[in-house]
Order: structure tokens, then sequence, then C-alpha cells
């Protein structure tokens, strides 16, 4: 089944990369979306849990058809979130750049990632990350389908929000199962 969930996280990216030809496109030319680096799709700012650290929406839910939703994490700090579980949707991580590692955990599989990896965690299996450089890193995030995850990303970017709130999670489709790594 997850061979199956690859194929077709690799038959969006391969869709959206044809730009105006895309299959997933409703018009020709709206499909079309150019982001410029360091900078967030919607135009709104992004904060990601960690003060200082930015989180860019690059494709959004809608624009997809719901297939999809790429992020940009960039001046990312030391450490990660906690450990989850995606229930409705496989994410794809790829470490950019940064002065250390990506510590990475996927079900019982330990990885450590450096520039230019990545890997795909499939739906319902538990994983966790954490970047442990010192100087500030950069990671794209692709969620297949995009379900609720963009909404999430939405909501915990917001000043009062509490980022590790058990509900939340549940209210996007995710669950908390345990503590971040390096007790970020």
């Amino acid at each position: 089944m997850h061979e199956l969930d690859r194929r077709s996280m690799l038959k969006v990216v391969a869709a959206l990369s044809l730009g105006p030809y895309s299959a997933l496109a409703d018009e020709k030319e709206s499909s079309l979306h150019f982001v410029e680096a360091g900078t967030d799709r919607t135009g709104q700012p992004h904060k990601a849990a960690r003060a200082n650290s930015h989180v860019d929406f690059k494709v959004l839910t809608h624009e997809t058809n719901g297939a999809l939703f790429i992020m940009e994490n960039r001046n990312m700090v030391r450490g990660g979130p906690p450990r989850h579980i995606h229930y409705e949707q496989e994410e794809w991580f790829y470490f950019v750049e940064g002065s250390d590692e990506v510590l990475m955990e996927v079900g019982e599989t330990k990885l450590r990632l450096k520039p230019g990896d990545s890997v795909l965690a499939p739906r319902n299996v538990p994983h966790v990350w954490a970047y442990l450089g010192q100087q500030p890193g950069r990671m794209l995030f692709a969620f297949t389908p995009a379900a609720r995850i963009e909404s999430f990303f939405e909501e915990t970017s917001k000043p009062d929000a509490k980022v590790n709130d058990p509900s939340r999670f549940e209210r996007h489709g995710m669950k908390l199962v345990g503590p971040p790594l390096l007790g970020s």
C-alpha cells in the first residue's frame, strides 16, 4: 500500500512541475504561481513553533485540488516537533541546507539527513525530526494529499497558539505520540 502512495506523490510532483500543462490545473494560465525566495504564497508571514523560524507556504492546498501542500521552513533553529502520526497524508522531507544534520526517526528507523537528503514518511507511521545545527537551516516539506494540514500550520503560526496542543493535532487528522527529540 505504501508503494502506491509513493507513486501517487511522485505523480503529483511531476504533474506540478509541468506548470501550465499540469493535469491538476483548472485553467492552463492560472496554474502558474511564481513564489519568490523568502516569501509566502499567501503574502502573509507564517511562523514555525520556535521564534525567528519562518514557514513559507509555497504550494497551497486549493491550487492542487487538495492533492498537495508544500512549505519551506527557513531560518530553522535547533530542535523540532514532538513525535506524531499523520492519519491523512504522507509527509516528504527535503533537507536543503544547514550547519549540521537533521536527526529523524520514522517508525523504528533512525536517520541522519545531510543537505540534499530526503525521506518520505508514510501515513499512520509515527515520526519525529530535529535539526542539530547551531546556524539557521532550511527544509522543504510536502504533504499528500493535503487534507487539513495547511490549516494546521495557519493556526500554529498565530502568536497565541499552543503549538503542542493534542486537540489541535486531532482536529487536523494527526496525533501526538511522544516528545520531541533533543528535549526541544
